[in-house]
């Protein structure tokens, strides 16, 4: 039976990109984020509900990320891969930005982010699976005034803690640090030659394709031509 990859923020960007070579390399695919017509276009690309489920979730509600496991077990009947990688940024400076979405930063980057680990930690255990969270050379270096770094930085800790959290289960973790991606979560294109999703992508397939035996706990990845 295929094996089941569970992404999170998954209607555009690294999360679609993943999902497609995901579906390439012959898993069924359970696809979340809060955007459904993008996650329904992508999910009937790529097979339709006996392949490819678009389930509607916000990351930070409890209940919606235990409906979104609950969702995936009943239709496919295992999890294999869980992908947080909900998360978005917002203006550097702390004098700039609205605070209600700094609110939010926080609580889609690392507590949403948390509540994948711990909706998806039973039937991770139970398949010896594979968690992989979303972080950032941004949460490598702190970037000037950014708020989203620190979030960042919290995923990094988080990546290393549920490493510990997850050792002798059988379960592997790996934290994906990309540097500048050419994706909707910037405002415009960036200047330099970036980054595409399908790059980001080929790490996450790398880091889940490898024996049991291998655990890739962190995939920094940049631009050639990104300086920092």
């Amino acid at each position: 039976m295929d094996p089941v990859f569970l992404i999170t923020g998954a209607s555009t960007g690294i999360g679609a990109a993943t999902a497609r070579q995901a579906s390439a390399a012959g898993y069924r695919l359970v696809l979340a984020a809060r955007s459904q017509d993008k996650l329904a276009a992508l999910a009937e690309e790529l097979g339709g509900e006996e392949r490819a489920l678009a389930v509607a979730c916000d990351v930070t509600e409890w209940s919606e990320q235990e409906a979104l496991v609950t969702r995936a077990l009943d239709a496919f009947g295992r999890l294999d891969v869980a992908f947080a990688n909900a998360g978005f940024g917002g203006a550097r400076g702390f004098g700039k930005g609205d605070v209600d979405e700094w609110k939010a930063m926080v609580l889609t980057n690392v507590y949403g982010a948390a509540l994948t680990i711990r909706a998806t930690r039973d039937a991770l255990m139970e398949s010896k699976g594979h968690l992989l969270l979303t972080g950032s050379v941004a949460g490598r270096r702190a970037l000037p005034g950014s708020l989203y770094s620190a979030t960042k930085w919290a995923v990094t800790g988080m990546g290393e803690a549920a490493r510990q959290d997850f050792n002798d289960t059988g379960v592997r973790v790996t934290l994906i640090e990309p540097g500048m991606v050419d994706t909707p979560f910037f405002e415009s294109p960036p200047e330099m030659e970036a980054l595409q999703a399908d790059d980001v992508a080929r790490a996450v397939l790398f880091a889940v394709s490898q024996p049991p035996h291998v655990d890739i706990n962190e995939i920094l990845v940049r631009p050639t031509a990104q300086p920092g």
